[in-house]
């Protein structure tokens, strides 16, 4: 992985971070002050918590992908401690799912007379999912590369010795 492709990765991982550590700030402050503008229509104090909740999953997935470019650029992603940092970030994503279909079922009631909304919004949900499942993937894609990799430092070794 380049330099360039590295600082740019990371500078849009900070500006992300920042984002939404901002967002979480402001929507913390305006539940704790009091000055929360809800009229009724919509329960905007839950859906604030989840999007605060929502956003610490994304936090987890971005200090994650953070680490595992570290680990890139050192050339150590092929060892077993980067599976945590994948794990992780399956985890932070399946949360996120589950947090977008507490938003799906809390926006259900006002989606009577158009329920497709609630169908398309359940279709993100397995869509979200289905990022996850494409992590997982990439995750036994990762196993099978540190277990060549064991297995070709194995045989170096080997053929080390016979030398």
């Amino acid at each position: 992985m380049g330099k360039l492709a590295v600082r740019a990765l990371r500078v849009v991982l900070a500006v992300v971070l920042t984002g939404t550590v901002f967002v979480q700030v402001s929507m913390a402050w305006v539940l704790v002050s009091g000055s929360d503008p809800e009229d009724g229509s919509l329960p905007l104090t839950p859906l604030r918590l989840i999007t605060i909740l929502g956003m610490v999953s994304a936090q987890v997935a971005l200090v994650c992908v953070w680490r595992l470019v570290t680990m890139v650029r050192r050339g150590t992603v092929f060892s077993h401690a980067a599976f945590r940092y994948v794990d992780a970030v399956i985890g932070a994503i399946v949360a996120a799912a589950l947090m977008w279909f507490a938003v799906t079922v809390i926006n259900a009631p006002g989606q009577r007379d158009d329920p497709g909304v609630t169908v398309i919004m359940g279709g993100i949900g397995l869509a979200i999912l289905g990022v996850a499942l494409i992590v997982l993937v990439l995750r036994m894609l990762l196993a099978q590369a540190v277990a060549r990799d064991v297995e070709a430092s194995h045989m170096q070794a080997e053929l080390d010795e016979v030398i």
